[in-house]
């Protein structure tokens, strides 16, 4: 029954590496429905796409946006992995019986599952930040 568990976790978080660059290309390249300010000088009529092409060359909203959806989605799809691994390592604890090599594995599971957990909010941080400075750079040249 784990290996099911693990092998379905697995797909999802596969399938979501594949699936969110389709969504950020999505994102960008949707058409604009009326007039539109695109990024601070630039407004586009309907039909027109808000893009590299019509920004500014400054202009790097389109890009903070889909970097900052694509972690924030990736950070939900592995803190939602980690809670699921957390509770099959509990799981496993409580049903190990008192064999010592399984209450190992299963406080190994609860301990790289929190170790995960701990790596995605610092990549949250981190990304943040350098989105931040990316940004006032940009905006000050």
């Amino acid at each position: 029954m784990f290996k099911k568990i693990k092998q379905l976790a697995l797909t999802i978080g596969v399938f979501s590496l594949l699936v969110t660059p389709v969504m950020a290309v999505a994102t960008v390249s949707a058409d604009i429905q009326g007039d539109v300010t695109c990024g601070t000088n630039l407004t586009v009529t309907s039909g027109q796409s808000c893009d590299a092409t019509n920004a500014g060359a400054g202009d790097n909203t389109n890009i903070d946006s889909i970097l900052r959806l694509a972690v924030n989605i990736f950070s939900a799809i592995v803190g939602f992995i980690a809670v699921i691994m957390i509770i099959v390592g509990g799981v496993k604890y409580i049903t190990s019986g008192g064999d010592s090599g399984n209450i190992s594995g299963a406080k190994n599971t609860i301990i790289f599952a929190l170790v995960g957990l701990v790596i995605v909010a610092l990549a949250q941080v981190i990304v943040h930040f350098v989105l931040q400075k990316v940004a006032t750079a940009g905006s000050t040249s």
